[in-house]
């Protein structure tokens, strides 16, 4: 299992009103990964650089979750702020999320700019903030390739490799 830290986008969330960081919080902890740090932070391209920044450089994070900011309005800057502290992207993930998401709510998922890459050594998925969205991204994808039963392949696995 893997350590986890999670940031939450958003100018109206909170702790107590935070679905999709709870769902998160809660589905990692029951799949029996650890959540090292959890942070909600405002739509602002420099603060979510620097949570990230603080856990891609943390030897003891090996993935990093956000939800929130990656619609297409002025105040969503989430792909903006993590893009250029990736190493690698992962374009699969993002249109995978878009395939599956299209089977549930059709064309409304272009909106969605979710993206994944790697960076020292970390995985860094950045979902969208609604709870639905989420729950595609988490229970779809992510909890199946933080899985090292997943066959044929899976990125748990890959964890030590990424520094190579």
């Amino acid at each position: 299992m893997v350590s986890i830290a999670l940031l939450t986008v958003s100018d109206t969330r909170n702790i107590n009103n935070d679905d999709s960081g709870n769902f998160l919080l809660l589905e990692a902890e029951n799949y029996g990964h650890k959540i090292l740090e959890r942070k909600i932070c405002k739509d602002d391209i420099y603060l979510i650089r620097k949570y990230l920044s603080d856990w891609i450089s943390n030897p003891d994070v090996e993935v990093i979750i956000t939800t929130g900011g990656t619609g297409i309005t002025a105040r969503d800057v989430t792909p903006e702020a993590v893009r250029p502290l990736l190493e690698k992207e992962i374009d699969g993930f993002g249109e995978t999320f878009r395939f599956l998401s299209f089977q549930k709510i059709g064309t409304s998922t272009l909106q969605s700019r979710c993206i994944a890459g790697t960076a020292n050594g970390k995985f860094i998925f950045v979902l969208p903030g609604s709870k639905d969205a989420v729950m595609t991204g988490w229970q779809d994808i992510i909890s199946h390739q933080l899985n090292e039963n997943t066959k044929p392949c899976n990125l748990v696995n890959l964890i030590n490799r990424l520094k190579e």
